[in-house]
């Protein structure tokens, strides 16, 4: 199936603009009373009411009746695709069951790999497409899919390869990123530095050369991946041209973080145990700081991601579901949002900010996704609120009353 494309023009009335660009001043880079013209499924103009004469316009003209406008949503940080589920493994923890029993019992992140290597592309596919189509009802347009569960050559193309096939299929751009350095897995066992080998030598460039995916990331942490093994990986990465991101200081120190920044990386995520050392390399390098309030809520985490600090040192904060089956099993981009607020201290604005503009930034997109500014593509939501902070603060109503993406209303898609 091929991808909708819209080559109309079309016209939206009598708007309420939430752009989120910080070239306007008011909260939200707030806009009343204007009009947006898309063009080849990007914003062409921005305009005051009564600039543009509806009756002269060639193309569609929507009113949308006083309506609020905002950017489609960005998960910038997903596991989208995997097979099977842990719901038992968390009853058991729950009950108390320590998690080491549970490893040993072939549970933790070993059944999850287990289960997705035995799907085929099209049953992988078909698990994963509910949980996109969730994301999507709350108005996610862009999203990354993390491979990491098949952990070897042939299920990590899988595990992209469904992601690509999920995107061409759906009217949603999916990011993908090489994620093979998420665990060890039962070939490798008590081999580590062996299975990084591997991935360097094998995995990562097999996958670039297929172009399958856009970055590398790897779980820099006590129980993943040393800053050694880290090291090696963003190097392999460097020669074959992708860049780099990081799952750092969630649950301690490495200074993974300043290693994401040494490489140029695009987002150092999770965070909870950062320091101020990384947040100055964060900030001089450019570095996004993505924060996933799932995983720490389900978790029961206790420490929190150093947020005053990023906000005084001007790092961009993103917001992401981390949607997995085993620490963040929410295909909830507003509940991201309003658990970012509630658990670490964000305002709605900068929640809003986090799934639109920063987490464009975060994807390597900050010059054409994530705002309502001229020659961004032309990702909408439109809402049935009175106020922005509407869309965080109440979960269980959907007030998303239009997903439009590239400018193509929903029903009205064309094809070439």
């Amino acid at each position: 199936m091929s991808k909708p494309t819209n080559n109309m023009r079309s016209l939206w009335l009598n708007a309420r603009l939430a752009t989120m660009d910080t070239q306007h001043p008011a909260p939200y880079g707030a806009l009343h009373d204007h009009l947006l013209v898309v063009e080849q499924g990007r914003i062409a103009a921005i305009l005051p009411q009564g600039q543009l004469n509806p009756a002269s316009f060639d193309g569609e003209v929507i009113d949308v009746a006083g309506r609020w406008i905002t950017p489609g949503f960005i998960d910038c940080h997903t596991h989208l695709v995997y097979g099977g589920n842990r719901a038992a493994e968390w009853e058991q923890r729950l009950l108390g069951v320590p998690y080491q029993q549970i490893a040993a019992q072939g549970g933790g992140i070993v059944s999850t790999v287990r289960a997705t290597r035995a799907l085929s592309e099209a049953q992988l596919a078909a698990t994963s497409l509910p949980r996109l189509q969730a994301l999507m009802a709350e108005g996610v347009t862009t999203l990354e899919s993390k491979s990491g569960y098949g952990l070897n050559l042939e299920d990590e193309i899988k595990q992209l390869r469904v992601a690509r096939q999920l995107g061409d299929s759906q009217p949603v751009e999916i990011v993908p990123t090489l994620l093979s350095a998420h665990a060890l897995p039962p070939e490798f066992a008590g081999d580590a530095d062996g299975y990084i080998q591997h991935v360097c030598q094998d995995i990562l460039p097999t996958v670039a050369e297929q172009g399958l995916a856009e970055a590398v990331d790897v779980f820099c942490e006590s129980v993943g991946f040393s800053p050694a093994q880290t090291r090696r990986v963003f190097e392999a990465a460097q020669r074959h041209g992708l860049r780099v991101k990081g799952h750092v200081e969630q649950l301690s120190n490495l200074q993974g973080a300043a290693l994401v920044a040494e490489f140029g990386g695009l987002s150092a995520d999770h965070i909870e145990y950062l320091d101020e050392a990384g947040v100055a390399a964060m900030r001089v390098a450019g570095t996004v700081a993505v924060l996933l309030p799932g995983a720490f809520y389900f978790l029961r985490e206790t420490q929190k991601p150093p947020v005053e600090l990023l906000r005084a040192a001007g790092v961009p904060m993103a917001v992401s579901t981390d949607l997995n089956p085993g620490t963040s099993p929410f295909a909830s981009i507003r509940l991201a949002m309003n658990q970012a607020c509630v658990l670490f201290g964000l305002s709605p604005e900068e929640a809003l900010a986090g799934t639109t503009r920063h987490a464009a930034q975060a994807l390597g997109r900050g010059h054409s996704h994530g705002k309502l500014a001229l020659d961004h593509v032309a990702d909408l939501l439109l809402w049935d609120i009175e106020h922005p902070a509407e869309i965080v603060y109440g979960l269980g109503v959907n007030p998303l009353a239009e997903r439009v993406f590239r400018g193509q209303r929903p029903g009205k898609e064309t094809t070439q």
